[in-house]
C-alpha cells in the first residue's frame, strides 16, 4: 500500500513539475514579439544590416554577418539589455578582408605599439599578440584597465579579424611599483646608449613591474644594449628581481 502511494505521489511530482515548466515557455514565448521590436529596433544601424534576430521562448539567436569583430559583440550586448530576454546565442560571422595571419600579427603590433601615445603609460604595457586563422589572442601585462581596454577595442575594430580572446593581465595597484616604474623609465631611457628607443614607441624597452619584480621586455640593437638595460634596472633601489626577455634584432629568440 504504502509503495502505491509513494509511486503515486511521484506521478503527481512529475506531472506539476511538467505544468510549471509549461507555464514558464507560456511565460516566456508570450514576450517573443516584443522583444522582436525591440531588437529590430536595437539593431538598427548600418554596421548591423546584413544581421537578423529570431526570437524564441525568450532566447535571441542572432545570425548573418558583420564586417569587424566588435559589431558581433556589440550585437549581443544589445541582445542582452533586452527585456524578458532569456539568453543569446550568438551565430554571427565576421566578414571583411581576409588577411593572412603574419600579416595581420604584424600589423596588430605596430598598431599597438603607437596606441595611447602621450599618456605616460606605453612602455609599462608589455602586450603579446598571437593569431590563428584570423582569431587573435592577446596576452601579456598593462599598466592598468585603460591601457587593456585600449588595446582589445583597437584589435576588435580592425578589419581582417575573426574573434578576439583576451588573455591580457592587469599589473595590481601599488605606490611602491609606481614609483619603481618611474625610477626604471628614468634609468633606462637615461642611460646615452639607450635613450634612443625612447624615441620610437615602435622598438621600446617595455619595463613590467609587479610587486617590486621587474621584467623588461622588446627589442633592442645590440647585446650591449640588452645588457646596459639589466643592468641599470637593477640598480634601482626597491627592486627585487629583473628578468631581462629583451630580444637581440637578428639574433635567434631565446627559448
Amino acid at each position: 500500500m504504502r509503495s502505491r502511494f509513494v509511486g503515486w505521489l511521484c506521478v503527481l511530482v512529475l506531472c506539476c513539475t511538467a505544468m510549471s515548466l509549461a507555464q514558464v515557455d507560456s511565460a516566456t514565448s508570450r514576450y517573443d514579439s516584443q522583444i522582436r521590436a525591440e531588437m529590430s529596433r536595437a539593431l538598427g544601424g548600418r554596421r548591423f544590416r546584413a544581421v537578423k534576430a529570431e526570437v524564441h521562448d525568450g532566447i535571441v539567436t542572432l545570425t548573418g554577418t558583420v564586417q569587424v569583430y566588435s559589431a558581433k559583440t556589440d550585437a549581443s550586448r544589445r541582445a542582452h539589455r533586452r527585456r524578458y530576454v532569456r539568453g543569446v546565442e550568438n551565430l554571427i560571422e565576421v566578414a571583411g578582408p581576409v588577411v593572412d595571419d603574419d600579416t595581420l600579427r604584424n600589423k596588430l603590433s605596430e598598431k599597438i605599439a603607437y596606441d595611447r601615445i602621450g599618456y605616460g603609460t606605453t612602455a609599462f604595457n608589455a602586450f603579446t599578440i598571437g593569431v590563428k586563422n584570423g582569431v587573435v589572442t592577446l596576452g601579456g601585462v598593462a599598466y592598468g584597465p585603460v591601457d587593456k581596454d585600449s588595446a582589445v577595442s583597437l584589435v576588435s575594430n580592425y578589419p581582417g579579424v575573426k574573434g578576439v580572446e583576451d588573455k591580457i593581465e592587469l599589473a595590481p595597484l601599488s605606490p611602491m611599483d609606481d614609483r619603481i616604474r618611474l625610477a626604471e623609465a628614468r634609468a633606462i631611457y637615461g642611460a646615452p646608449q639607450l635613450n634612443r628607443y625612447a624615441i620610437d614607441p615602435a622598438k621600446p624597452i617595455r619595463i613590467t613591474v609587479v610587486h617590486g619584480n621587474v621584467t623588461l621586455t622588446g627589442l633592442v640593437d645590440t647585446q650591449s644594449d640588452k645588457d646596459v638595460a639589466f643592468v641599470r634596472a637593477g640598480g634601482v633601489p626597491g627592486v627585487f628581481k629583473v628578468i631581462n626577455l629583451l630580444q637581440v634584432a637578428g639574433a635567434a629568440p631565446e627559448k
